[in-house]
């Protein structure tokens, strides 16, 4: 009779606790949302600045002058692609395959980095031609608007590579599930805005 009572505490506690991890991840998710709204604002913010400042060009290169749209359609490419690589993860997360979790993290952090990389590359080029930011009002908030969602880009492969080595040491546990999502909602946010930046600054840029 004891034993069966215990049972049931031992039951109706580990219901309890599963309860109240669900109901706190789900603030936790829910946080991360709110997060996402203040970014919305932000980018927001920076894309009206660069509205008004696109038409300064001082004298230097407008867009049509710098932009070189294939290069730019590959950086798009490796960014979508790697929103499709981290929805394969999600997947195998709740399938409870933590090898595949790994896998699929892995590739999308290599497509991420390849973003980054060219980014960078692509910084590098305009400022050694004399085009840096402070060359025109345009080129001041080009810089800014790809810049900050460049810092957005990187901060996500660091969370990336810190859930790569938490998954790994500790596998697939209700935390990190939480935190995955929070992290896919991240990375999905950050490619939205980045086809908002390819459309708004190098598709009207090259018109």
């Amino acid at each position: 009779m004891s034993s069966h009572v215990i049972n049931a505490d031992a039951h109706g506690h580990d219901h309890g606790h599963d309860d109240h991890h669900h109901d706190s991840s789900q603030m936790t998710v829910f946080g991360f949302w709110l997060y996402l709204m203040t970014d919305c604002i932000l980018f927001a913010s920076i894309f009206a600045t660069y509205a008004v400042l696109s038409g300064n060009f001082a004298g230097g290169p407008s867009g049509h002058d710098i932009f070189e749209l294939n290069y730019v359609l590959v950086e798009t490419a490796l960014l979508l692609f790697s929103s499709i690589t981290f929805g394969f993860a999600m997947l195998q997360m709740y399938k409870g395959n933590k090898g595949g979790v790994l896998a699929w993290l892995a590739i999308t952090w290599l497509l991420g980095a390849g973003f980054i990389g060219m980014e960078v590359n692509e910084f590098h080029l305009l400022i050694s031609e004399g085009f840096g930011p402070s060359r025109s009002g345009f080129l001041s908030g080009f810089f800014a608007l790809v810049g900050t969602h460049g810092l957005h880009v990187t901060a996500g492969l660091i969370w990336m590579a810190i859930m790569m080595y938490q998954i790994n040491k500790d596998g697939i546990t209700n935390t990190h599930k939480t935190r995955m999502s929070c992290l896919s909602l991240f990375w999905h946010f950050l490619d939205v805005v980045w086809i908002c930046v390819f459309t708004v600054v190098y598709l009207m840029g090259v018109l």
